[in-house]
Protein backbone atom coordinates (compact mmCIF):
# COMPACT_ATOMS: atom_id res chain seq x y z
CA UNK A 1 0.00 0.00 0.00
CA UNK A 2 2.31 3.12 -1.09
CA UNK A 3 2.11 6.79 0.59
CA UNK A 4 2.31 9.69 -1.57
CA UNK A 5 1.93 13.27 -0.54
CA UNK A 6 0.40 16.50 -2.51
CA UNK A 7 0.65 20.03 -1.77
CA UNK A 8 -2.69 21.28 -0.31
CA UNK A 9 -2.09 24.51 -2.68
CA UNK A 10 -2.51 21.63 -5.90
CA UNK A 11 -5.80 20.13 -4.40
CA UNK A 12 -8.33 22.19 -6.85
CA UNK A 13 -5.86 22.07 -9.87
CA UNK A 14 -6.10 18.49 -9.39
CA UNK A 15 -10.38 17.93 -8.44
CA UNK A 16 -10.50 20.28 -12.03
CA UNK A 17 -8.71 17.28 -13.89
CA UNK A 18 -10.93 15.09 -12.39
CA UNK A 19 -13.91 16.60 -13.09
CA UNK A 20 -13.53 15.74 -16.84
CA UNK A 21 -13.68 11.69 -16.22
CA UNK A 22 -15.40 11.06 -13.10
CA UNK A 23 -18.82 13.01 -11.36
CA UNK A 24 -17.57 14.59 -8.00
CA UNK A 25 -19.57 14.25 -4.49
CA UNK A 26 -18.62 15.13 -1.18
CA UNK A 27 -19.76 16.62 2.15
CA UNK A 28 -21.15 20.50 1.79
CA UNK A 29 -22.64 22.70 3.95
CA UNK A 30 -26.11 23.58 4.06
CA UNK A 31 -28.46 25.11 6.60
CA UNK A 32 -26.35 24.39 9.57
CA UNK A 33 -25.15 21.23 8.20
CA UNK A 34 -23.41 18.62 6.29
CA UNK A 35 -24.41 16.70 3.49
CA UNK A 36 -22.81 14.60 0.22
CA UNK A 37 -24.45 15.89 -2.72
CA UNK A 38 -22.99 15.93 -6.17
CA UNK A 39 -20.77 18.78 -6.90
CA UNK A 40 -20.71 21.80 -9.37
CA UNK A 41 -18.45 23.27 -11.55
CA UNK A 42 -16.02 24.84 -9.15
CA UNK A 43 -17.55 23.90 -6.08
CA UNK A 44 -15.50 22.05 -3.51
CA UNK A 45 -15.80 19.74 -0.67
CA UNK A 46 -15.90 20.77 2.94
CA UNK A 47 -13.43 18.92 4.89
CA UNK A 48 -14.04 21.07 7.81
CA UNK A 49 -16.97 19.05 9.37
CA UNK A 50 -16.60 16.00 11.96
CA UNK A 51 -19.76 13.77 10.12
CA UNK A 52 -22.50 14.60 8.08
CA UNK A 53 -25.65 14.61 9.33
CA UNK A 54 -26.83 11.69 7.19
CA UNK A 55 -24.27 9.02 6.03
CA UNK A 56 -23.11 8.69 2.56
CA UNK A 57 -24.89 5.66 2.49
CA UNK A 58 -27.09 7.50 0.27
CA UNK A 59 -24.53 8.29 -2.74
CA UNK A 60 -25.13 3.85 -3.31
CA UNK A 61 -28.37 3.70 -1.94
CA UNK A 62 -30.37 6.62 -2.41
CA UNK A 63 -33.10 7.69 -0.22
CA UNK A 64 -35.94 7.16 -3.27
CA UNK A 65 -34.88 5.78 -6.46
CA UNK A 66 -36.81 4.68 -9.67
CA UNK A 67 -36.97 1.82 -10.58
CA UNK A 68 -39.04 1.39 -13.74
CA UNK A 69 -41.83 3.58 -15.57
CA UNK A 70 -44.87 2.16 -17.43
CA UNK A 71 -47.92 3.00 -19.35
CA UNK A 72 -51.55 2.19 -18.45
CA UNK A 73 -52.88 3.96 -21.81
CA UNK A 74 -54.28 0.37 -23.78
CA UNK A 75 -53.79 2.68 -26.74
CA UNK A 76 -50.32 1.85 -27.05
CA UNK A 77 -49.22 -1.35 -28.13
CA UNK A 78 -46.68 -1.68 -24.82
CA UNK A 79 -48.71 -0.04 -22.38
CA UNK A 80 -48.25 -3.27 -20.35
CA UNK A 81 -45.09 -3.55 -20.49
CA UNK A 82 -42.67 -1.67 -17.67
CA UNK A 83 -39.32 -0.36 -19.19
CA UNK A 84 -35.93 0.24 -17.22
CA UNK A 85 -35.48 4.20 -15.95
CA UNK A 86 -32.34 5.19 -17.22
CA UNK A 87 -29.62 5.87 -14.43
CA UNK A 88 -26.63 7.51 -14.60
CA UNK A 89 -23.52 4.89 -13.96
CA UNK A 90 -20.67 6.85 -15.02
CA UNK A 91 -17.69 6.46 -12.73
CA UNK A 92 -17.59 8.24 -10.00
CA UNK A 93 -15.38 9.67 -6.83
CA UNK A 94 -16.94 10.30 -3.10
CA UNK A 95 -14.61 12.92 -1.37
CA UNK A 96 -14.00 12.90 1.87
CA UNK A 97 -15.88 9.98 3.36
CA UNK A 98 -15.23 9.07 6.51
CA UNK A 99 -13.90 5.89 7.77
CA UNK A 100 -16.67 4.83 9.45
CA UNK A 101 -19.31 5.56 6.17
CA UNK A 102 -16.94 3.11 4.32
CA UNK A 103 -16.84 0.18 6.33
CA UNK A 104 -20.88 0.60 6.82
CA UNK A 105 -20.91 0.44 2.82
CA UNK A 106 -18.96 -2.55 3.13
CA UNK A 107 -21.45 -4.44 5.68
CA UNK A 108 -24.58 -2.83 3.34
CA UNK A 109 -22.93 -4.70 0.86
CA UNK A 110 -23.74 -8.29 2.37
CA UNK A 111 -27.66 -7.44 2.21
CA UNK A 112 -27.25 -6.37 -1.58
CA UNK A 113 -25.06 -8.93 -3.24
CA UNK A 114 -25.31 -12.64 -1.77
CA UNK A 115 -24.52 -15.61 -3.05
CA UNK A 116 -28.52 -16.21 -4.21
CA UNK A 117 -29.56 -12.16 -5.19
CA UNK A 118 -27.55 -9.47 -6.55
CA UNK A 119 -29.09 -6.43 -6.71
CA UNK A 120 -28.81 -4.46 -9.95
CA UNK A 121 -29.18 -1.06 -8.99
CA UNK A 122 -26.99 -1.00 -5.23
CA UNK A 123 -23.69 -3.01 -7.32
CA UNK A 124 -23.53 -1.16 -10.66
CA UNK A 125 -23.84 2.38 -8.52
CA UNK A 126 -21.13 0.77 -6.10
CA UNK A 127 -19.28 -0.76 -8.91
CA UNK A 128 -19.27 2.94 -10.36
CA UNK A 129 -18.25 4.65 -7.46
CA UNK A 130 -14.42 5.09 -6.30
CA UNK A 131 -14.40 5.94 -2.13
CA UNK A 132 -11.50 8.71 -1.30
CA UNK A 133 -11.28 8.97 2.46
CA UNK A 134 -10.65 11.55 5.20
CA UNK A 135 -8.83 10.48 8.32
CA UNK A 136 -10.58 11.30 11.53
CA UNK A 137 -8.11 13.06 13.74
CA UNK A 138 -10.94 14.48 16.16
CA UNK A 139 -13.64 12.22 16.49
CA UNK A 140 -16.93 13.58 17.76
CA UNK A 141 -18.24 12.76 21.61
CA UNK A 142 -20.62 10.27 20.50
CA UNK A 143 -18.36 8.45 18.32
CA UNK A 144 -17.54 4.91 19.41
CA UNK A 145 -15.71 3.45 16.51
CA UNK A 146 -13.04 1.14 17.81
CA UNK A 147 -15.32 -0.25 19.98
CA UNK A 148 -17.58 -1.46 17.17
CA UNK A 149 -15.32 -2.75 14.48
CA UNK A 150 -13.78 0.40 13.07
CA UNK A 151 -11.71 3.52 13.42
CA UNK A 152 -10.77 6.94 12.80
CA UNK A 153 -8.04 5.26 10.27
CA UNK A 154 -10.16 2.80 9.35
CA UNK A 155 -9.28 1.62 5.30
CA UNK A 156 -11.98 -1.06 4.88
CA UNK A 157 -14.32 -0.41 2.17
CA UNK A 158 -11.89 2.79 0.82
CA UNK A 159 -9.92 3.21 -2.71
CA UNK A 160 -7.60 6.07 -1.05
CA UNK A 161 -7.08 7.35 2.76
CA UNK A 162 -6.44 11.04 2.59
CA UNK A 163 -4.59 11.96 5.72
CA UNK A 164 -4.17 15.88 6.54
CA UNK A 165 -0.75 17.05 7.14
CA UNK A 166 -0.73 20.55 7.90
CA UNK A 167 -0.04 21.92 4.15
CA UNK A 168 -0.11 18.87 2.37
CA UNK A 169 -2.15 15.58 2.50
CA UNK A 170 -0.74 12.29 2.77
CA UNK A 171 -2.55 9.69 0.22
CA UNK A 172 -2.83 5.68 1.31
CA UNK A 173 -3.65 4.31 -1.64
CA UNK A 174 -5.39 1.25 -1.12
CA UNK A 175 -6.82 -0.26 -4.43
CA UNK A 176 -6.66 -0.30 -8.51
CA UNK A 177 -9.37 2.69 -8.55
CA UNK A 178 -7.12 4.88 -5.87
CA UNK A 179 -4.30 4.42 -8.18
CA UNK A 180 -6.29 6.00 -11.35
CA UNK A 181 -7.34 8.74 -8.54
CA UNK A 182 -4.11 9.60 -8.13
CA UNK A 183 -3.17 9.49 -11.74
CA UNK A 184 -6.17 11.22 -13.22
CA UNK A 185 -5.62 13.82 -10.74
CA UNK A 186 -1.94 14.30 -12.20
CA UNK A 187 -1.06 16.08 -9.06
CA UNK A 188 2.92 16.22 -8.20
CA UNK A 189 3.39 13.19 -5.88
CA UNK A 190 6.09 11.98 -3.84
CA UNK A 191 6.57 8.31 -2.43
CA UNK A 192 7.08 9.25 1.39
CA UNK A 193 7.71 6.80 4.22
CA UNK A 194 4.69 8.16 5.99
CA UNK A 195 3.55 4.67 7.70
CA UNK A 196 4.96 5.83 11.05
CA UNK A 197 3.74 8.99 11.10
CA UNK A 198 0.22 8.18 9.88
CA UNK A 199 0.34 5.28 13.23
CA UNK A 200 1.19 7.84 15.52
CA UNK A 201 -1.77 9.83 14.59
CA UNK A 202 -4.09 6.98 14.46
CA UNK A 203 -3.32 6.28 17.85
CA UNK A 204 -3.57 9.89 19.23
CA UNK A 205 -7.17 10.23 17.49
CA UNK A 206 -7.64 6.69 18.99
CA UNK A 207 -6.97 7.75 22.00
CA UNK A 208 -9.42 10.59 21.97
CA UNK A 209 -12.79 8.24 21.98
CA UNK A 210 -14.22 7.94 25.35
CA UNK A 211 -17.11 6.57 24.77
CA UNK A 212 -16.65 2.04 24.44
CA UNK A 213 -18.93 -0.52 23.82
CA UNK A 214 -18.41 -4.36 25.27
CA UNK A 215 -19.61 -6.71 22.57
CA UNK A 216 -17.57 -9.61 23.55
CA UNK A 217 -20.63 -11.93 24.95
CA UNK A 218 -22.97 -11.22 21.88
CA UNK A 219 -22.42 -14.30 20.21
CA UNK A 220 -22.25 -16.54 22.53
CA UNK A 221 -25.50 -15.09 24.02
CA UNK A 222 -28.88 -17.21 23.89
CA UNK A 223 -30.99 -15.29 21.33
CA UNK A 224 -34.61 -16.42 23.06
CA UNK A 225 -33.04 -14.97 26.15
CA UNK A 226 -31.85 -11.49 24.79
CA UNK A 227 -35.15 -11.70 23.39
CA UNK A 228 -37.38 -12.33 26.25
CA UNK A 229 -35.46 -10.13 28.41
CA UNK A 230 -37.00 -7.67 31.17
CA UNK A 231 -34.85 -4.44 29.50
CA UNK A 232 -37.31 -3.99 27.09
CA UNK A 233 -39.76 -2.06 28.53
CA UNK A 234 -37.10 0.32 30.42
CA UNK A 235 -34.89 0.70 26.95
CA UNK A 236 -38.22 1.39 24.27
CA UNK A 237 -40.43 3.46 27.32
CA UNK A 238 -39.49 6.87 25.74
CA UNK A 239 -39.42 6.09 21.65
CA UNK A 240 -41.91 7.87 19.83
CA UNK A 241 -41.20 5.84 17.07
CA UNK A 242 -40.01 8.70 14.38
CA UNK A 243 -37.02 6.49 12.89
CA UNK A 244 -34.66 9.24 12.85
CA UNK A 245 -32.31 6.91 14.08
CA UNK A 246 -32.95 4.18 10.99
CA UNK A 247 -32.38 7.13 8.14
CA UNK A 248 -29.37 8.03 9.66
CA UNK A 249 -28.05 4.92 10.15
CA UNK A 250 -24.93 4.03 7.69
CA UNK A 251 -25.58 0.12 7.99
CA UNK A 252 -29.85 0.34 7.91
CA UNK A 253 -30.72 -1.39 4.85
CA UNK A 254 -34.70 -1.55 5.11
CA UNK A 255 -36.45 -0.45 2.35
CA UNK A 256 -40.36 -0.36 0.81
CA UNK A 257 -41.11 -0.15 -2.81
CA UNK A 258 -44.16 1.90 -4.35
CA UNK A 259 -45.89 2.72 -7.56
CA UNK A 260 -46.38 5.98 -7.85
CA UNK A 261 -49.17 7.09 -10.91
CA UNK A 262 -50.10 10.16 -12.79
CA UNK A 263 -52.78 10.38 -15.32
CA UNK A 264 -51.98 7.11 -17.13
CA UNK A 265 -47.60 6.96 -16.75
CA UNK A 266 -46.55 5.53 -13.59
CA UNK A 267 -43.19 4.64 -12.00
CA UNK A 268 -42.01 2.19 -9.39
CA UNK A 269 -40.12 3.55 -7.05
CA UNK A 270 -37.52 1.97 -4.14
CA UNK A 271 -37.61 4.38 -1.15
CA UNK A 272 -36.03 3.55 2.06
CA UNK A 273 -37.84 2.30 5.00
CA UNK A 274 -37.55 2.04 8.57
CA UNK A 275 -38.26 -1.02 11.52
CA UNK A 276 -39.58 1.84 14.02
CA UNK A 277 -42.93 2.64 11.51
CA UNK A 278 -45.89 1.43 13.12
CA UNK A 279 -47.07 0.22 9.43
CA UNK A 280 -43.70 -1.23 8.68
CA UNK A 281 -45.23 -5.22 9.41
CA UNK A 282 -48.64 -4.90 8.68
CA UNK A 283 -49.80 -7.95 7.24
CA UNK A 284 -52.58 -7.06 3.76
CA UNK A 285 -54.54 -9.12 6.36
CA UNK A 286 -54.60 -6.13 8.87
CA UNK A 287 -52.37 -8.00 11.38
CA UNK A 288 -49.58 -6.32 12.65
CA UNK A 289 -46.85 -9.36 14.31
CA UNK A 290 -44.77 -6.01 15.87
CA UNK A 291 -47.84 -3.62 16.63
CA UNK A 292 -46.05 -2.44 19.68
CA UNK A 293 -43.82 -0.09 20.60
CA UNK A 294 -41.73 -2.39 22.82
CA UNK A 295 -41.62 -5.25 20.28
CA UNK A 296 -40.16 -2.32 17.46
CA UNK A 297 -37.66 -1.14 19.40
CA UNK A 298 -36.36 -4.52 20.69
CA UNK A 299 -35.97 -5.87 16.58
CA UNK A 300 -34.15 -3.08 16.21
CA UNK A 301 -31.70 -3.77 18.65
CA UNK A 302 -31.61 -7.17 18.10
CA UNK A 303 -31.12 -7.03 14.58
CA UNK A 304 -28.30 -5.02 14.65
CA UNK A 305 -26.42 -6.58 18.27
CA UNK A 306 -27.47 -10.35 17.63
CA UNK A 307 -29.31 -11.10 14.49
CA UNK A 308 -26.55 -9.82 12.55
CA UNK A 309 -23.50 -11.24 14.64
CA UNK A 310 -25.02 -14.51 14.47
CA UNK A 311 -26.11 -14.71 10.63
CA UNK A 312 -23.13 -13.58 9.12
CA UNK A 313 -20.62 -14.53 12.23
CA UNK A 314 -18.89 -11.39 12.76
CA UNK A 315 -19.08 -8.41 14.93
CA UNK A 316 -22.37 -6.17 15.25
CA UNK A 317 -23.94 -4.47 12.61
CA UNK A 318 -22.88 -0.87 13.59
CA UNK A 319 -19.34 1.15 12.92
CA UNK A 320 -19.82 3.65 15.93
CA UNK A 321 -20.63 6.54 13.96
CA UNK A 322 -22.74 8.07 16.82
CA UNK A 323 -25.25 9.52 14.68
CA UNK A 324 -28.23 7.84 16.23
CA UNK A 325 -27.23 8.95 19.66
CA UNK A 326 -26.40 12.48 18.85
CA UNK A 327 -30.20 12.83 16.51
CA UNK A 328 -32.30 10.60 18.77
CA UNK A 329 -34.66 13.23 20.13
CA UNK A 330 -35.86 10.93 23.00
CA UNK A 331 -32.09 10.32 23.54
CA UNK A 332 -31.90 6.52 23.84
CA UNK A 333 -28.28 5.59 22.81
CA UNK A 334 -27.47 2.31 21.44
CA UNK A 335 -23.87 2.20 23.83
CA UNK A 336 -26.10 1.69 26.88
CA UNK A 337 -28.65 -1.32 25.02
CA UNK A 338 -25.37 -2.97 23.72
CA UNK A 339 -24.00 -2.88 27.49
CA UNK A 340 -27.12 -4.23 28.41
CA UNK A 341 -27.42 -7.27 26.06
CA UNK A 342 -23.88 -8.11 26.49
CA UNK A 343 -24.03 -7.97 30.05
CA UNK A 344 -26.80 -9.87 30.48
CA UNK A 345 -26.58 -13.34 32.38
CA UNK A 346 -26.95 -16.76 30.54
CA UNK A 347 -29.55 -18.62 31.41
CA UNK A 348 -27.73 -21.54 33.11
CA UNK A 349 -26.51 -18.39 35.17
CA UNK A 350 -30.44 -17.13 35.96
CA UNK A 351 -31.62 -20.51 36.70
CA UNK A 352 -28.37 -20.60 39.02
CA UNK A 353 -29.37 -17.25 40.95
CA UNK A 354 -32.90 -18.62 41.53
Amino acid sequence: MPIVKFEKQNWETGLNKLRRAYRLCGPVEDKGFHYFKDLGEAELPDFGCLNTRLSAKGIVYPQSEDMFEYSLDETLDDHHVMKDVQKDYSPRIVLGIRPCDAKAVKLVKLNFDTADYKDPYWLRAWEATTFVGLACDNPCSACFCTTAGCGPYHEEGLDVLLVDNDDHYMARVLTEKGIRFIETAGWDTTGVDGASLIEERRAAAEAKIVSHVSTDRLRGADTMTLHAAGIWEDISFSCINCGTCTFVCPTCWCFDIQDEVHGKQGKRTRNWDSCMFPIFTVHTTGHNPRGSQLQRVRQRFMHKLKYFVDKYDQGIMCVGCGRCVSQCPVNIDIRRVCELMNDLPAPDACAAQE
